[in-house]
């Protein structure tokens, strides 16, 4: 199965899985989730969309940061940090 994270490596991964989690419910068509994660590109795009149709976009990206977010939750720390903090993984 790989090799086994650290104990600061779990908590990185417990503590951004939290916070993005957090921020793509509350603040998901904004795209501020995937700035915190480090994924620029794909922050912009989300922010882009909805800034750019003046919020009407938010009936795309809102529902993608929700199901986002409960991805990061449903997701062990070890496969969060896997995926997303290592294999920098931008969508879903």
């Amino acid at each position: 199965m790989g090799n086994k994270l650290s104990e600061d490596q779990l908590k990185i991964a417990r503590e951004k899985k939290l916070l993005a989690a957090i921020l793509a419910f509350f603040m998901g068509s904004l795209g501020v989730h995937k700035f915190i994660l480090g994924y620029k590109k794909e922050g912009f795009i989300m922010l882009g969309i909805t800034l750019g149709t003046l919020f009407l976009g938010s009936i795309i990206t809102g529902p993608i940061a929700f199901i986002e977010a409960i991805i990061y939750l449903t997701k062990s720390d070890e496969d969060f940090y896997n995926t997303y903090i290592k294999g920098h993984k931008g969508w879903f």
